[in-house]
Order: structure tokens, then sequence, then C-alpha cells
């Protein structure tokens, strides 16, 4: 039997950030994945534009009068795995390159996911993070940060 194959976080995880790889976001990528409780894929997210809206036609910078900011206009990861999903997500996980915001996680309380496992929470203890780990405290849902045990999984295409 193989002995170096990959765990389930580990796996989960890196299709969190195989998604986040589709960002346009010339800042911030994130992704995200959600599993059931049979170890399945019911749905995969990263940071953009809506459906139909052309990244183009839209500014992807982080300052400066709102509408004239990334801000008003990108879905975040979490909300787009929730709305990409093909089966009820009662009792998932969603493996989420970064901890959710207050939005994303009142989706993804509603959405019925029961655990997070995230891998940075660098906006710990800003006022949007608190109001988030709030939420999800009092709506029962778990998070967890995710600690790989390798540095680097790595993908190449020409040596299969």
């Amino acid at each position: 039997m193989r002995e170096n194959y990959i765990d389930w976080d580990s796996y989960f995880m890196g299709i969190a950030l195989l998604s986040s790889m589709r960002s346009k976001d010339p800042n911030t990528q994130v992704g995200a994945c959600i599993v059931n409780e049979d170890k399945r894929i019911v749905g995969v997210g990263y940071n953009g534009l809506p459906k139909g809206c052309e990244d183009t036609d839209f500014p992807w910078e982080r300052e400066g009068e709102f509408l004239e900011t990334k801000y008003p206009y990108v879905c975040h990861a979490e909300l787009n795995a929730i709305l990409n999903s093909i089966k009820s997500l009662k009792d998932c996980i969603i493996y989420v390159a970064l901890f959710p915001c207050n939005e994303c996680s009142k989706a993804i309380i509603q959405s019925g996911i029961k655990e997070i496992v995230y891998l940075s929470d660098k906006y710990d203890g800003t006022d949007t993070n608190r109001a988030s780990k709030k939420m999800l405290d009092s709506a029962g849902v778990k998070y967890r940060k995710f600690t790989p045990n390798m540095d680097k999984l790595e993908i190449d295409f020409k040596n299969i």
C-alpha cells in the first residue's frame, strides 16, 4: 500500500486553494470547497464577480470611492460555493482559505453547514471577524484552523 498519500483535510483544502486560482482579483484569491458527510464534494467556489458580469467592466481596487472599488461587486468564495452547491448542505463541512467574514458566516449558518475548516485568520480581532465568530458560536457552527502536515502540495501536469 502507498504510504505518502494526502489526508482528507489536505485534499479538500487543496481543492479550495486550487479553486482560488480561478479568481481574477489581483490582491486576494480565496477558494472554498464544501464536503458532505460521505466525503463527497457538493460545492466549490472562488471570489469573483457574479455570473454574467464581465471582469473587465468592474473595478478591482481596494481603496477609493465605494463604487470604484471591488467591494460592492465581488461575491466571496464561500457564498459562491453555497450557490454552486448541488445538494443540501445540512451537516456539511466547508474548507476555505480565509476565515469567513460576517456576511459569509450568515450564509454558512443559514445553509446548514456544521463546520468550517480555514487556513488563515488574518483578520482576527476585527469587528467583522468578531461578529462572524459570535454568530457562528451562537448557532453552534464549529470552526478549526487547518494545520498542514506538509509545506507544499504540487500539481505537475507533465509527469503523470
